[in-house]
């Protein structure tokens, strides 16, 4: 009875400890199960017609697309194919969406993975997923050719290994650990790993130099800067190319690809949209017309049209529309007249630019806005404009000031990206009387103390040139706050026609704006603000 005892507690004793192996090991294979989706070829259907806006980026990938498909004809003029390809830019300019074309066009299978997905709270589970990614890579590029890796935000493992680093990152495990593994993968020794080939070897019968399966690694990042030289060096990732937003003739193309998709009537044209969109990437594209026969349908419409298309824009920009009923008419009144402060000096000071919107109606958290849109790509600005820009956002507390005898607490980001701009003008660009450039400090807040003394004084300066703006321009800052307050809203064209309307014109010629002061002394021109206190309660009754 003992002994039967004795063997019943061992059995249990095994039966648990097999219970806890399994359990074990089933958590460690869910664990280092690759989150990746495996797209075989033809299965995506995504051509180079279905890439749009960026012609010369497609030019570069063709050629990887020649060397892919004639790997096995380069190796014998000596070549070797390349290993890595790094997509940089910013979010939505279609980088994922160019290596799957890639991987259509050459017709090998094409897999999908995230890096953030190889991290793992046990160290080494992300080494495993790698291993075992690249190894089904190289089995498939044997069969198809060549096979194609994309890896989308790179720098969540790539980035730069520091000394000492540790095998643990954010708590997560793999770190430098993670990289190393990564590193070794894309550039491996020369290797056949079948069985087959591996028999013939141990026998003495296989002779045959071992060959590289070609595989492709593509990746992504909008952060390349900070990925770690080894990965960087020729043998990983051989290629590098930044793609960007479109430019307008990529816009128009992009546009007239996902307009022919949708109903739309002749306002809504290619052209007109490219111009109201510099700056999109072909995702938000495709989400703003997207957004645009939404917004026709719940208005009851068969067609998009370009109202819809611009409150798409407007939406997607500045948020929905969240008007304060609760507001009294005093505080609309200071709200209108803020805004067309800014809305005077965009229209008068700004002639790359046209005012797109002035709303005093809240979107998001401002109350109000008035927003400008390029006319055109432009890729510099002159110190002119940058004074400029700093007079538009000094206009709304000019405006306070002379026609409403009061300062309001609104004017806090417009300060604020004021004294950016002129700390910019001074510290960085050199507009100033000095080449000294903040950047070879390292701390930006640093410098703008030890320029606080120049950048207020740059910045009076430039409210003495808004304020004359707004008394010469009196009547049309009237003119616009009482519009604001009947309607709401004025779009530029609105805006263009109340000029017109007041002084029998279109907008002038900026005036040219230089640093200097633009009254003699200060005296001078505190005399001639006294001289025209008087008129406060007539403008402020206008």
């Amino acid at each position: 009875m003992i002994g039967l005892s004795l063997v019943s507690v061992v059995l249990q004793l095994l039966f648990a400890i097999m219970m806890v192996i399994i359990q074990f090991v089933a958590l460690f294979w869910f664990l280092a199960r690759g989150r990746t989706y495996w797209i075989l070829p033809g299965e995506t259907g995504a051509t180079w017609d279905d890439y749009r806006g960026n012609p010369e980026i497609v030019e570069n990938a063709k050629r990887i697309v020649t060397l892919l498909k004639g790997v096995k004809e380069f190796k014998e003029m000596g070549g070797e194919a390349i290993r890595g390809f790094l997509l940089c830019g910013p979010p939505g300019t279609g980088k994922s969406y160019l290596a799957q074309v890639i991987a259509n066009e050459a017709q090998v299978p094409f897999a999908y993975a995230s890096a953030p997905s190889f991290q793992n709270m046990f160290f080494g589970v992300g080494n495993l997923k790698v291993m075992s990614l690249y190894k089904k890579a190289r089995k498939l590029a044997t069969v198809y050719g060549a096979c194609i890796i994309f890896i989308d935000e790179i720098d969540a493992i790539g980035m730069k290994r520091q000394a000492g680093g540790g095998g643990m990152m954010f708590g997560m495990g793999g770190g430098s650990g993670l990289l190393n593994e990564l590193l070794l993968q894309m550039d491996p020794p020369n290797l056949d790993s079948s069985r087959f080939a591996k028999l013939l070897r141990s026998l003495g019968l296989r002779r045959k130099k071992a060959e590289r399966p070609a595989v492709l690694t593509v990746a992504a990042t909008n952060l390349p800067d900070v990925l770690d030289p080894a990965l960087l060096r020729p043998g990983r990732f051989d290629r590098q190319l930044w793609v960007d937003s479109p430019d307008y003739d990529g816009r128009v193309d992009v546009f007239q690809y996902y307009l022919q998709k949708v109903k739309r009537d002749s306002t809504l044209t290619s052209e007109r949209a490219a111009l109201d969109t510099i700056g999109y990437s072909p995702a938000q594209i495709k989400h703003i017309v997207n957004e645009s026969v939404v917004i026709a349908h719940q208005r009851g419409a068969q067609v998009a049209g370009y109202e819809d298309f611009r409150a798409a824009m407007e939406t997607y920009e500045w948020g929905i529309k969240q008007p304060l009923r609760s507001m009294s008419e005093d505080e609309k009144r200071n709200v209108a007249y803020h805004e067309a402060g800014h809305a005077v000096a965009q229209y008068l000071l700004k002639p790359h630019e046209r005012v797109w919107k002035v709303t005093i109606i809240r979107r998001g958290g401002a109350l109000g806005l008035a927003a400008t849109k390029p006319t055109h790509e432009r890729y510099n600005r002159s110190d002119s404009e940058i004074l400029a820009e700093i007079q538009v956002c000094l206009a709304a507390r000019a405006v306070e000031e002379e026609f409403l005898g009061k300062k309001f607490n609104g004017v806090t980001s417009d300060l604020q990206q004021a004294t950016m701009l002129a700390g910019a003008y001074l510290g960085m660009v050199g507009m100033g009387d000095e080449l000294f450039s903040w950047l070879a400090l390292g701390s930006q807040a640093d410098a703008l103390k030890v320029l606080r003394p120049k950048i207020n004084e740059l910045l009076k300066n430039q409210m003495l040139h808004a304020k004359k703006l707004v008394r010469d321009r009196g009547d049309f800052v009237h003119a616009i706050a009482e519009e604001l307050l009947k309607r709401g809203d004025l779009t530029g064209e609105e805006i263009e026609q109340i000029y017109v309307r007041l002084y029998g014109h279109s907008r002038p010629e900026p005036p040219e704006i230089k640093p200097g002061a633009y009254f003699d002394s200060i005296a001078e021109a505190a005399s001639v603000q006294l001289a025209e206190e008087d008129d406060y309660d007539t403008k402020d009754s206008g």
